[in-house]
């Protein structure tokens, strides 16, 4: 039998550096974080660093928060799992949270991510349509997940082009132009999948006025609006769902990220005579509302009402913003709340701005090649704001 021992973490850096134990997907680790803090993060060999990603928009509570991590702790010494068999009262408790923020009126389902979130709702919209209405129109520059249905909802084909043939029954229309989205949606088309601000399309904000539009139109040709609210929701934005400030209400929307603070947990939230069209045996997770993860939601549901996470996302966003534009080589500042996009002008490299500040002790990623992505926890403070800019202005200068 082999002898296993515990690697300490410079010699796992070791190992992951010389000898990759996992699948090319993900490019070579320029870090290996080993502890977190609130909105502070520690590489193996001690150097600190300012966490102005969050994990690309999940920790927004900060690292290691007490509450959650109390929660989690408590939840994994009572029950983990038992199946979809039976009930538990922990998920049962979060779905009843989530449908209160989003108004009330509609049902949950739990998964793991985001992607399964959107492949439910692709589901759901499919059978909701029937099969003579099955299409799914979303946006260029959108991106939805890299499973095979929702790598093709994502409209950027250059993702598409490995992975050819797609499946079928996607289109794209550009983002923002409601002319586009009208043409595309005819008898055929099941539901309108688009994101409030597309993330990892750069930090692309939707017009209020275009979301009406969509909802109004998707109305009048009786197909369902799905929004996709995984980077945006749980008050990343300033509201507690980026579909808010446009006064909309979907038919169904998609979580994950932020809703477990780095606890895998997604969901699909639909208005309840559109989640009837479900029944038993048409969708399913061995892991769908897990008590351990559904105690996560439970507890940074109860963090961010007592933080009152919107209006701090609006305020420490305002404050960044301000910063920001202040900063000689800044050309523009775009996003929601604590969602930013910082534009370098067409002849920066962002990712060389975003290695240097990684150096410095600042992360964050290179969102366009001209743009850096900004999503620091909502609990950022006005000091690490400042020290933040501070970094940036030095890597500009």
């Amino acid at each position: 039998m082999t002898n296993h021992r515990f690697l300490d973490a410079p010699e796992v850096r070791d190992v992951v550096t010389d000898h990759c134990p996992f699948l090319p997907v993900f490019g070579a680790p320029a870090v290996m974080f080993v502890r977190g803090e609130g909105t502070q993060l520690w590489d193996v060999d001690g150097k600190r660093y300012l966490d102005f990603l969050s994990g690309i928009a999940v920790t927004s509570l900060g690292h290691a928060h007490p509450g959650v991590a109390r929660a989690i702790a408590d939840q994994a010494q009572r029950l983990l799992h038992v199946s979809n068999f039976f009930a538990n009262p922990v998920a049962a408790r979060a779905a009843v949270m989530v449908d209160e923020l989003l108004g009330g009126g509609g049902q949950v389902f739990f998964c793991n991510s985001g992607a399964e979130a959107n492949e439910a709702a692709i589901k759901l919209a499919r059978k909701f349509g029937g099969r003579s209405r099955h299409r799914v129109v979303s946006m260029l520059g959108s991106f939805h997940g890299r499973t095979l249905a929702a790598l093709a909802a994502t409209g950027q084909p250059a993702k598409h082009e490995p992975f050819q043939p797609m499946p079928e029954g996607f289109a794209h229309v550009p983002f923002g132009d409601i002319d586009a989205l009208d043409r595309a949606v005819d008898a055929s088309v099941a539901a309108v999948l688009l994101e409030c601000v597309q993330g990892e399309g750069g930090v692309i904000v939707a017009d209020d006025d275009y979301l009406r539009a969509a909802r109004r139109l998707c109305t009048e040709r009786g197909a369902l609006l799905v929004i996709d609210e995984v980077q945006t929701g749980f008050a990343r934005t300033g509201a507690w769902f980026a579909f808010q400030h446009a006064g909309i209400e979907p038919d169904a929307v998609t979580l994950a990220k932020a809703m477990g603070n780095g606890v895998p947990v997604g969901a699909l939230w639909a208005r309840r005579e559109v989640g009837a069209v479900f029944a038993p045996g048409d969708h399913g997770s061995t892991y769908s509302g897990t008590a351990l993860a559904t105690s996560a939601v439970i507890a940074v549901i109860e963090a961010m009402r007592e933080l009152n996470a919107p209006q701090r996302a609006r305020d420490m966003g305002a404050l960044l913003t301000d910063r920001l534009r202040r900063v000689p080589g800044v050309v523009h500042v775009r996003g929601r709340g604590l969602l930013l996009g910082v534009e370098l002008g067409p002849n920066a490299d962002a990712k060389h701005v975003v290695a240097a500040l990684l150096e410095r002790g600042l992360v964050a990623n290179a969102v366009t090649a001209t743009a850096v992505r900004l999503a620091p926890p909502i609990t950022v403070s006005v000091a690490e704001v400042d020290e933040a800019v501070g970094i940036i202005a030095e890597v500009l200068a």
